[in-house]
C-alpha cells in the first residue's frame, strides 16, 4: 500500500490518469461480472422450469400463464408469442408459406433473447484485452517520468533508479489484476450463454412444430 501511495505522489497527471482509468475499468468489470452472474443464473432457472411447465400444461392458454409466472427474464414468452402470432394479411410477412413465417418470427424472437443474455460480454472482452496494455503504458510512462526526474536532479545511482522503476511496475501488475477476472468471467459466461442458446433453440423448434401441427 505504501508503494502505491508513493507511486501516486511521484506520478504526474498522465500517470495518475492511467491509474484512475484502471480503477474505473476494474469497478465497471466487477459490476458487470456480478450482474451477469445473477442474470444468467436466473435465466437458466427460468428456462429449465419454464420449458418443463409449459409442456406439462393441459392447454396452450394454461401454458402461457405458466410461462408468464416463471419467465422473469422474458426470454421464453416472446418465443411463444412468435409461434402463435398471425401475420397481417397483405404484407410480405404474411404472404409467404407458414413455415417461413414461423421460422422468421421465431428467429427474431430468439435473437432478441440472446442479445439480452449477451449484454456486457463486449465490455468484459474489452477490459480483458486492453487492461494489460493500459497498465504497461502506465509502467513505461512511470519509468520515463522517474528517469527524467533523476536526470534533472543530476545524480544517478542504482538506488535512485531501482526504487522508481519498481514502483512503476506496479501499474503492469494492476493491469493484469484488472484483466484476469474479466477474461475468466467472459469465458465462463460465454459457456453459460451457449448452453442457454441451445435450450432456447430446442424450445423454438418444438414450438414451430406445434404451430405447424395445429394448422394442419
Amino acid at each position: 500500500m505504501d508503494g502505491l501511495l508513493h507511486f501516486w505522489d511521484r506520478s504526474d497527471g498522465i500517470g495518475r490518469a492511467v491509474a484512475l482509468l484502471l480503477l474505473l475499468m476494474s469497478v465497471t468489470a466487477w459490476v458487470v461480472i456480478l450482474w451477469k452472474g445473477w442474470l444468467l443464473r436466473r435465466a437458466a432457472q427460468d428456462v429449465a422450469r419454464g420449458v418443463a411447465a409449459f409442456w406439462a400444461a393441459p392447454s396452450l392458454d394454461e401454458g402461457r400463464l405458466r410461462l408468464q409466472a416463471i419467465d422473469r427474464e422474458q426470454i421464453l414468452q416472446p418465443l411463444l408469442d412468435a409461434a402463435v402470432a398471425q401475420a397481417p394479411r397483405g404484407t410480405l410477412d404474411g404472404g409467404g408459406p407458414l413455415t417461413a413465417q414461423l421460422t422468421r418470427r421465431l428467429r427474431d424472437a430468439l435473437h432478441r433473447g440472446l442479445q439480452h443474455l449477451q449484454a456486457g460480454q463486449v465490455l468484459l472482452a474489452s477490459v480483458g484485452s486492453t487492461a494489460p496494455f493500459v497498465g504497461l503504458f502506465g509502467t513505461v510512462w512511470g519509468i520515463y517520468h522517474a528517469l527524467a526526474g533523476i536526470a534533472a536532479a543530476g545524480s544517478l545511482s542504482i538506488e535512485k533508479v531501482s526504487g522508481p522503476v519498481g514502483e512503476a511496475l506496479i501499474m503492469t501488475a494492476a493491469g493484469i489484476a484488472v484483466a484476469v477476472p474479466a477474461v475468466l468471467a467472459y469465458n465462463i459466461y460465454g459457456q453459460r450463454i451457449a448452453a442457454a442458446e441451445a435450450e432456447l433453440e430446442g424450445f423454438a423448434h418444438d414450438l414451430r412444430e406445434m404451430a405447424l401441427g395445429a394448422e394442419s
